[in-house]
């Protein structure tokens, strides 16, 4: 693979609304989203169009089309994917299991699923610690590997999101602390994790990483992100469901450092007002405009940010 025409170095902001799992079990408490009635399943594809109408009403007010990416799933959001690829919106169709601590397809046939909506983007969440067992990360490299190539022998771009999840013994490190974990050794072993991956012949366009404190803990990551020639390959920063100051701290640092493009920042966006709308408490109106607005704010926090300062 000529590593050189790998990567999407445009300016990418993302909104991701493919959560299934979390709907099921946090908003329903449900065990499982296979426990969901059909009443239940047809409400969370209208929370999924009114999030999208917001991000339509943000693009309206403020942020450029071109940059903006529609993450989605199929299972919940299909009309929202149609009618996101008519209307000119970079899409991205997520073909992960929903709430599995190990990566699975959603679909055994992913790729007819793929071709049925052509998206811009494949994209895969995983839980990947280098400190996991031996067998766990070869279950997982293997299945990356096969999405990889598909996306590049198929002229699709492949983003991988990747928490890299504490483990007991890192815990114990910083004193249960989690903060600490985030600040003092998540940096690193992101930068192990992508450098692992990459040598297993896994080839993201973009990868989309957890939020960090510093410049340089970016530029760690970055560093492997573009390495042996990836000079296109872009990061951008998801928000983990953190709160709104803390993703602003994230995206604030990131700005400043090429080769972080964007962010994909979903539930600080609209898990609150959506949890609302489902209470009863606000109307689609009021969801709407909040969710644009949100998606306006982190914008403005990215992209007033200088790369210089």
């Amino acid at each position: 693979m000529d590593l050189s025409k790998l990567g999407y170095s445009k300016p990418l902001y993302i909104l991701p609304f493919d959560h299934r799992s979390a709907f099921a079990t946090e908003l329903f408490k449900k065990q499982s989203i296979d426990d969901l009635s059909n009443e239940e399943k047809e409400s969370i594809k209208e929370f999924k169009m009114l999030i999208y109408k917001g991000i339509k009403k943000a693009v309206e007010n403020m942020i450029p089309k071109e940059n903006v990416a529609i993450l989605v799933d199929e299972e919940f959001g299909e009309e929202v994917l149609l009618d996101a690829k008519h209307n000119g919106f970079i899409t991205i169709l997520t073909i992960e299991k929903s709430g599995h601590e190990e990566f699975d397809f959603m679909y055994k046939d992913f790729k007819a699923h793929i071709e049925k909506f052509k998206p811009d983007f494949a994209k895969v969440l995983i839980k990947y610690n280098p400190k996991d067992s031996e067998e766990l990360k070869k279950r997982q490299q293997e299945k990356l590997k096969i999405i990889s190539d598909y996306c590049h022998e198929n002229n699709y771009r492949f983003l991988l999101e990747v928490l890299v999840l504490p483990t007991k013994e890192q815990l114990f490190e910083v004193s249960g602390n989690r903060e600490a974990y985030d600040k003092e050794l998540r940096p690193e072993l992101t930068a192990e994790v992508v450098r692992t991956l990459q040598a297993k012949g896994i080839e993201p366009d973009v990868w989309k990483l957890e939020g960090m404190e510093t410049v340089l803990d970016y530029l760690g990551v970055i560093a492997e992100a573009k390495s042996s020639g990836r000079k296109d390959v872009g990061v951008v920063i998801l928000g983990r469901g953190a709160n709104e100051e803390k993703v602003q701290e994230w995206l604030k640092v990131g700005a400043k450092v090429d080769g972080v493009i964007g962010f994909a920042v979903g539930r600080t966006i609209f898990w609150d007002v959506i949890e609302k709308f489902y209470k009863g408490q606000i109307g689609r109106a009021s969801v709407i405009n909040v969710i644009g607005k949100k998606f306006e704010s982190f914008y403005k926090v990215f992209t007033f940010s200088s790369k210089t300062d």
